[in-house]
């Protein structure tokens, strides 16, 4: 389902909220979004959308990853929306169609990476492999805690515009 900004300015604010936190978990940044409504055309949301987003802080970035399930699993730890869900599973896709062997080691990075940086391992998956993002997490696992923050907020802000473009087509 795709709303048009009209209808998204139309909205009830529960309704709104909702359909927001799908795309960005972080409460900041949906009241940020609720407070610019009424939006005058699709670029001037997603350009609201990317200044909201430029406002955030690391626990609000925190909040944001804890909408999403692990790459490879279903659930995440704030639970999602039914719209939530849908998307996530689309967007990780490519983590089910592998090998037993690359899926347990998604598990494993996963684990690691949880570990080391005190949240979930975000990557935008959309298109791509669950070989692709076992590697890429490798790869950022080689990272400072600090700079991996900032990597994983990029890759929220990736996931956010997609599914804001998405919901919007």
């Amino acid at each position: 389902m795709t709303v048009s900004v009209i209808e998204l300015n139309a909205m009830s604010e529960a309704q709104a909220v909702e359909l927001l936190t799908a795309c960005c978990g972080a409460n900041r940044w949906v009241s940020g979004m609720m407070a610019r409504r009424p939006f005058h055309s699709r670029e001037a949301l997603l350009a609201a959308a990317a200044l909201e987003l430029a406002n955030l802080t690391p626990g609000d970035w925190r909040e944001a990853f804890s909408h999403h399930p692990r790459i490879g699993e279903d659930q995440a730890v704030i639970p999602q929306s039914e719209r939530g869900r849908r998307w996530s599973a689309g967007e990780q896709r490519g983590a089910s169609l592998t090998t037993a062997d690359v899926q347990k080691a998604l598990v494993r990075v996963n684990q690691e990476y949880q570990a080391r940086f005190g949240f979930i391992y975000i990557v935008c998956a959309t298109g791509k492999s669950a070989e692709e993002m076992l590697a890429i997490a490798r790869r950022r696992l080689t990272n400072d805690p600090e700079s991996e923050l900032q990597v994983a907020a990029g890759e929220q802000q990736k996931i956010t515009r997609n599914r804001l473009e998405t919901l919007l087509q």
